[in-house]
């Protein structure tokens, strides 16, 4: 079992940024593909980023709509992973889920095997 715990969540006005932090316990964090996904009401969650486990230089994967504004990276010495986001706008807002997955961070982009319970992130024009 795996345990995910996100942090950062907030109110931030559009332009502005936050930085995401999800801790990990339970399972050795480096063997794991972290990711993060999101949430709006009344849509499905989506894929936003994804990073590889180690072994893999830590390849990272993003969605479309990240367009150079969100950067994932992970601290296997402290079993985090983070998101940074600048340039946030309004349709940023969401609930955004931390996942893990045991097989790639490609494979997770699709299917997540652990997952955290969330942080607001709102966006205010």
């Amino acid at each position: 079992q795996v345990q995910l715990v996100e942090s950062g969540g907030g109110l931030v006005q559009s332009g502005g940024s936050l930085r995401l932090s999800c801790a990990a316990s339970g399972r050795t964090f480096s063997t794991l593909a972290m990711g993060w996904f999101r949430q709006a009401p009344g849509k499905e969650r989506e894929f936003v980023a994804t990073i590889s486990e180690i072994g893999y230089n830590n390849i990272k994967y993003y969605a479309d709509f990240v367009k150079g504004r969100f950067t994932i990276s992970r601290d296997n010495a402290a079993n985090t992973v983070y998101l940074q986001m600048n340039n946030l706008e309004p349709e940023d807002t969401a609930v955004y889920q931390c996942a893990a997955g045991t097989n790639t961070a490609i494979d997770l982009k699709s299917k997540g095997d652990y997952w955290g319970q969330g942080t607001q992130v709102t966006v205010s024009s």
